[in-house]
């Protein structure tokens, strides 16, 4: 297609959810030992959605806007790439550290992220549109940490699902993956948002496993402590020196209801 003609905007959600399946199938080519994810999730934000303004009152007050990243900005596109059960598995099994392939799976899945932003982009400039990429990671205040430009609370803009009392983002596919966007000229259809929680214990069901996962002092039923969060990350990395910068944990995703999937008692009513 012509840099000079208009793009038919219906549908190209599909085309780029296809590309993001492309790029996983053949980064699995090309990394026999990588194979991490199951199918990706891909969901779209309009970038005048009241809800951004918002997020410098709920995520931080210099959280960038669409319109920061990519002047001219029309949508924001976000998707979700859901670990394996296995992997999931092993994380919470392991003790008191994280499990090496959730670590490994880390460091694979920042760079899966930019490859898959690497080939949305192209997509999207090939239909005659801009683009501008977000990091997989490390974009936040290593002091206060929070986030410049949250994945979770944008992937919750995009429709992808709702904020579980771990504070991660529950997904059709689960809470048990990683987030990746970027920000695109072209005028997206914007996908809806869930109408009801998808977390048990926010949907007034007895949960809490989150909670209970947690054996370092920082998820509680209504409170985070993110920096005696943070500090188990930083044990996690110190454990797996060998490794790229690995400040994760997970447990909390890991071996619960929302690890891979809505509830059952709630999916019912969401399908």
């Amino acid at each position: 297609m012509s840099p000079t003609e208009t793009p038919r905007t219906d549908g190209f959600t599909r085309v780029l959810q296809n590309e993001a399946r492309e790029a996983i199938r053949q980064w699995r080519e090309q990394h026999s030992d990588d194979n991490y994810w199951e199918e990706p999730l891909l969901a779209v934000a309009r970038a005048e959605d009241p809800l951004f303004p918002r997020l410098k009152e709920v995520a931080s007050p210099e959280h960038s806007m669409p319109r920061d990243i990519l002047p001219g900005a029309g949508s924001v596109v976000v998707f979700f790439l859901p670990f394996q059960k296995r992997v999931g598995r092993e994380n919470a099994e392991a003790t008191p550290f994280a499990a090496r392939s959730w670590a490994e799976a880390y460091v694979t899945t920042n760079r899966l992220i930019e490859s898959v932003n690497i080939r949305l982009k192209a997509c999207l400039e090939q239909a005659g549109h801009q683009a501008s990429i977000t990091p997989a990671t490390h974009n936040f205040d290593t002091q206060r940490l929070v986030s410049g430009w949250s994945h979770k609370h944008v992937a919750y803009i995009a429709g992808l699902g709702t904020f579980g009392i771990n504070h991660l983002l529950i997904t059709r596919a689960g809470c048990c993956g990683r987030l990746g966007s970027l920000v695109t000229s072209m005028p997206l259809p914007p996908t809806p948002r869930p109408h009801e929680e998808w977390c048990l214990t926010k949907a007034g069901r007895k949960c809490l496993t989150c909670v209970a996962r947690c054996s370092y002092g920082a998820l509680h039923e209504n409170r985070f402590d993110r920096h005696a969060c943070y500090e188990q990350c930083l044990r996690n990395d110190a454990h797996f020196s060998d490794l790229p910068l690995v400040d994760v944990c997970g447990k909390c995703s890991c071996g619960m209801p929302c690890s891979h999937e809505i509830p059952a008692p709630i999916r019912r009513n969401a399908e």
